[in-house]
């Protein structure tokens, strides 16, 4: 049983890393995405 239960908090804290690691990246990939459209906005002004 207690191995069961170890087993059950290892595979919990596996996945909080798991979601927190996928947020951080959301976010980078976010900020790129808006620097990228920033550019193109940028571009097309000078067109």
């Amino acid at each position: 049983m207690r191995k069961l239960m170890a087993l059950c908090a290892l595979a919990g804290m596996v996945l909080v890393a798991g979601c927190n690691t996928m947020a951080g990246a959301g976010k980078d990939i976010e900020k790129g995405g808006e620097k990228m459209q920033g550019a193109a906005e940028s571009a097309k002004q000078k067109m």
